[in-house]
């Protein structure tokens, strides 16, 4: 039996997942008029302000993660991920130095800051496995807002390629993290450790702050 064919039934879990969030991802109200060049160019701090607190949460987060997991693949998942939120971390030095200052940086925006909050949460509280199906049907959706954001920083903005590089960092497609992730899935799946309606269940509310994060600037940057 091939790889593919093993984590088949963890690949058709997360797809019907996907398939479930996938009528409310278009509530963005945010990136769309980023797509168009209609948000004002003050929002690119404001993102880049409450990005810088989110990865820095985030990070320790899958570091929680990494030290809960007793299961191999899931352990190895959040280990993986960790770099990445460094990365991103650091990736966002160039946004700020483009963008500007943020008037609104001293205090977090509660709409902002409720992702990585229940990130948090779950990282003490979380099904590991059941954290993983609900967080990689969020990347998916996240990679597609940053590809759009991106596109509209380059197109209407005049953001140089370093400006966006945090925004094409979660773009591009990672087969690693993406394999890693299904084999967490299935094992959980295997053991009957991961529960299919908890996934869900995160994942729904995982969707609910993002779209909180991007309708919370979208409601502040309304003029």
């Amino acid at each position: 039996m091939t790889r593919s064919e093993r984590t088949q039934p963890a690949r058709a879990l997360l797809d019907r997942i996907r398939a479930e969030l996938a009528p409310h991802d278009d509530d963005n109200r945010l990136v769309p008029r980023i797509a168009a060049g209609t948000a004002p160019r003050a929002v690119f701090a404001a993102i880049a302000a409450e990005e810088l607190r989110i990865t820095d949460s985030d990070w320790r987060s899958v570091h929680t993660l990494a030290a809960r997991a007793d299961e191999p693949h899931a352990r190895a998942l959040f280990s993986a991920l960790a770099p990445g939120e460094e990365q991103a971390h650091h990736l966002l030095d160039d946004l700020v130095a483009a963008a500007g200052p943020d008037t609104g940086a001293q205090q977090p925006r509660p709409g902002c800051q409720a992702y990585p909050a229940f990130m948090a949460w779950l990282a003490l509280n979380g099904a590991p496995a059941a954290v993983i199906a609900a967080l990689s049907t969020n990347l998916a959706a996240f990679g597609r807002y940053c590809g759009a954001v991106a596109t509209g920083m380059r197109t209407h903005y005049g953001f140089d390629d370093a400006a966006c590089a945090f925004f094409d960092f979660y773009t591009a497609d990672n087969p690693e993290i993406e394999e890693k992730a299904l084999a967490a899935v299935q094992a959980g799946l295997d053991s009957e450790r991961l529960d299919p309606d908890e996934a869900r269940m995160y994942a729904q509310l995982f969707q609910s702050y993002e779209l909180m994060f991007w309708n919370s600037l979208a409601d502040e940057f309304a003029g």
